[in-house]
């Protein structure tokens, strides 16, 4: 478990998180603390004293062998999403805004090499594996990817450019970082973005940001749509102005 300690850096309480991260990916809910151990980079006897920790608190199970997670965590995920002053005011404005358009949004914030989505409202199934609240993609080949970085101050972004692994998805995705700089400048003079068939085939989107009420980006929303059927012209004259007024309704619940 590769961190970056300082003097007020906790490493119990880094590594307490670290079994939650482990419980909660890939395909088996269900690992026993060799596995655990493995996942985590950790000794056996600390894993397994960091997981029994947390089954006292409520927030893994334990049946003797394995330890899987409990819905006790979801309280840690969802205290972020009510802690968000524009959250509740946002799940309104897109659900208002995805009835009037027939068309499925969300909004997300940046997290480091990804994007989170926060809310996310569905009208039909466009991806495969269609994302839900706390889905995250690589902010390089998504709409709401490219807004969030377009409004990185220039010393930041150029860290993520040196760093993000810009992974080719399908045959559209910038994979340059030269080529994805100029793409993300083009975001920030315009003030949105359109991404066709750079995640998936299948799908294309349109974002805006959302500010605060001192201008600050803190989140983008956007509406998805079937690649192919949507050309950007014929999405940015029909989506981008309802676009816009939903990012002016969050920052006006600010």
């Amino acid at each position: 478990m590769a961190t970056v300690e300082s003097e007020t850096f906790v490493r119990a309480l880094a590594r307490g998180l670290r079994i939650i991260e482990v419980l909660g990916q890939g395909d088996t809910p269900r690992r026993t603390v060799a596995e655990i151990a493995e996942a985590s980079d950790l000794p056996r006897s600390v894993a397994k004293r960091f997981a029994l920790t947390l089954t006292e608190l409520g927030y893994t199970g334990h049946d003797g062998k394995r330890f899987w997670l409990t819905p006790k965590v979801m309280t840690l995920g969802l205290s972020y999403l009510y802690a968000l002053p524009f959250w509740r005011q946002a799940q309104l404005a897109l659900e208002e805004l995805s009835a009037e358009i027939g068309q499925s949004c969300a909004m997300s914030v940046l997290d480091g090499h990804e994007i989170v989505y926060v809310v996310r409202v569905p009208t039909y199934r466009i991806l495969r594996a269609s994302p839900t609240l706390g889905s995250r993609l690589p902010a390089h080949a998504v709409s709401m990817g490219r807004v969030l970085l377009s409004n990185l101050p220039a010393a930041a972004l150029e860290a993520y450019l040196a760093s993000a692994p810009l992974r080719r998805l399908t045959h559209a995705t910038v994979t340059d970082p030269d080529t994805l700089r100029t793409a993300i400048e083009g975001v920030r003079n315009t003030g949105s973005a359109w991404v066709d068939a750079e995640l998936d085939e299948s799908i294309c989107g349109l974002a805006v940001p959302v500010r605060d009420a001192d201008g600050t980006v803190v989140a983008a929303v956007n509406v998805s749509l079937p690649s192919g059927t949507f050309t950007e012209a014929r999405a940015r004259a029909e989506f981008l102005a309802p676009l816009r007024q939903t990012a002016a309704r969050i920052r006006a619940a600010m």
